[in-house]
């Protein structure tokens, strides 16, 4: 089994919930939840916490986790992850990047996405079946396109296929959709290449960042779960997603 590092890239500017990884959830904080729950998978060899931040720094600390500091400007995950990895200071052969604002992610996820780094694997994400019109149409979602192997031949906000002959209110009838579970793989050297990557059209179109890395001829593989993920943006979000997994 290849070595796998978990980093859990944890901002404390946003433009929606500044201070967003020390909120209170319950008792603890949003970072320290996504931690334990990334330190629960059974094949990461390590989890560390990248962030810009001396309060998010020693708050980790304070709990007895990994963290490393990486700069401000990074204009996305990818490449805070890159840069984590090289000041984290051991080899590893892939890299998971674990969203940090999911604070009830489900370990088995991650597990799920680790068994398919096998040494091949460039990149690698998740994906949810769609079962409904109404989630196949938002904008908000993204859905995938995929060839025979289960790599992602298109991200997009838009619905791919189109169905011929059939009302659109019956299109995930007709057809296997997925949309997008955020969670990304990389092998070490192809995050190195992807990091250097020049933002591309489509990625811009689309506002994806993966679609530059499809347009510049990697391949993305997609695992399928059947955990939903549940992302806290706003604080309104803390007690919907609560409710959603029935935790007291």
């Amino acid at each position: 089994m290849p070595s796998i590092l978990g980093i859990i890239p944890a901002r404390y500017a946003s433009s929606r919930f500044p201070g967003k990884p020390l909120i209170d959830i319950l008792g603890k904080t949003m970072i320290q939840r996504v931690y334990e729950q990334a330190k629960k998978s059974s094949l990461l060899s390590d989890v560390v916490v990248a962030t810009d931040d001396e309060r998010i720094f020693k708050h980790v600390e304070s709990f007895g986790g990994k963290v490393v500091y990486t700069k401000e400007d990074h204009p996305s995950g990818t490449d805070r992850c890159f840069e984590a990895m090289n000041n984290f200071g051991e080899n590893y052969d892939y890299v998971i990047n674990i969203q940090g604002d999911e604070p009830f992610i489900d370990p088995t996820q991650i597990d799920l996405l680790c068994n398919i780094c096998d040494g091949t694997t460039e990149l690698a994400t998740l994906m949810i079946a769609v079962d409904s019109h109404e989630v196949l149409f938002d904008m908000g979602e993204v859905k995938i396109t995929l060839n025979t192997n289960n790599e992602a031949l298109y991200f997009s906000r838009m619905v791919i296929p189109f169905i011929k002959g059939k009302p659109q209110n019956e299109w995930h009838l007709h057809h296997n959709y997925f949309r997008h579970v955020g969670m990304y793989a990389y092998k070490k050297d192809v995050l190195e290449k992807v990091t250097y990557l020049k933002p591309s059209s489509l990625e811009n179109a689309e506002s994806l960042e993966q679609l530059r890395w499809l347009e510049n001829g990697f391949k993305v593989k997609c695992a399928l779960t059947n955990f939903d993920s549940h992302c806290i943006d706003t604080p309104e979000d803390i007690e919907k997603v609560i409710r959603l997994m029935n935790i007291k």
